[in-house]
């Protein structure tokens, strides 16, 4: 005989399917000790950003069946799970899934019977506490207290619990008095399935940012070494043909090579030779456009903040001055080039 199936357990496999059905990245999450009310609220908060399931993992695993998934997979998500609950988005990758779920993380005070998740350490410190009975509670718990100042002070750094030992009595509690607060409460992810690829917390467990920086740390540099070593690619071929032309044009200069490129400097230099030797003139041996240009030449240095007298500058170094100018152009900015 066949045993009768509830119905209420059909609709949920029907569900669970639908929504492995609709693709995208599966997730495992542990709502072990979460309590519901926080559930219903994280929950809330990852509305629209992720689909989240609570049911038994049986029930998990013929849905999965189901819509003809690899069962090994969901095995090795549910690793580590003692409540699981199924994820799944199609908005989010792995990483930013991790980053979600990380965020409902908090701490609480620990209660008996709690594993500590690692060390429990208490630091030296003034706790700010008036004086009173906390001072007895925490040398109790070998965590010696004096009062100093008005206020109770924790006299040396101690460890009062190492990972994977028990909290008991009222420990707990004393702690969270000192805002120690171990024990992790959220939606703690077991582990993703993303293009077949299963990625575990740890994997997840980045600094985005500094990631991103690294990578384009990496990029800039390999472009940097791919442009001096002249290597052409699409990337590199605009950076080296401009090096190479301003290289040119400093050539053509030097040489004296008049082409519709070198006359506008060629040109420019020339005024400007002609503007110094006028400047050494008497003002009547110039023309009323002579005077006219050097006189507005003048009140443009006199209203630059950092103007010096520069009348007297021999044309050389004007001369000299357009060269060094030319040779910087011409040079290779590596990473200036790239992103200006």
């Amino acid at each position: 005989m066949i045993p009768k199936v509830a119905n209420w357990k059909r609709d949920a496999v029907a569900d669970l399917k639908d929504q492995i059905d609709a693709g995208g990245v599966f997730a495992v999450i542990d709502i072990h000790g979460v309590p519901a009310d926080s559930m219903l609220g994280m929950r809330a908060e990852l509305y629209g950003k992720m689909a989240v399931s609570v049911a038994k993992k049986q029930l998990m695993r013929l849905a999965w069946r189901e819509s003809g998934r690899d069962p090994e997979d969901l095995e090795k998500l549910f690793e580590g799970a003692t409540q699981p609950a199924l994820v799944q988005t199609d908005a989010l990758t792995s990483f930013e899934l991790f980053r979600e779920l990380k965020k409902t993380e908090a701490g609480r005070a620990a209660k008996p019977g709690d594993v500590a998740p690692c060390d429990i350490i208490v630091e030296k410190q003034d706790t700010g506490m008036v004086p009173g009975p906390i001072v007895g509670e925490l040398n109790t718990v070998d965590i010696p207290a004096k009062i100093m100042g008005g206020s109770v002070h924790i006299q040396k750094t101690v460890t009062v619990l190492k990972e994977g030992e028990v909290f008991t009595d009222d420990l707990g509690l004393l702690l969270s008095k000192l805002d120690i607060n171990p024990i992790i409460t959220g939606l703690r992810l077991c582990a993703t399935l993303e293009d077949g690829v299963i990625f575990a917390p740890e994997t997840l467990d980045i600094d985005a940012e500094a990631f991103e920086q690294q990578v384009i740390g990496t990029i800039a540099g390999a472009h940097n070494l791919a442009c001096n070593i002249r290597w052409f690619t699409t990337q590199t071929t605009p950076v080296l043909l401009g090096k190479a032309s301003n290289e040119a044009l400093a050539v053509a200069m030097e040489a004296g090579i008049v082409n519709s490129k070198t006359l506008p400097f060629i040109i420019a230099k020339a005024v400007a030779s002609a503007m110094g030797v006028a400047g050494r003139l008497d003002s009547e041996a110039l023309d009323d456009e002579l005077r006219e240009q050097l006189g507005a030449a003048a009140a443009v240095a006199a209203t630059t903040p950092d103007a010096e007298d520069t009348d007297a500058a021999p044309a050389e170094d004007a001369e000299g001055d357009e060269e060094d100018e030319e040779d910087e152009d011409a040079g290779f900015d590596g990473l200036g080039d790239l992103f200006g």
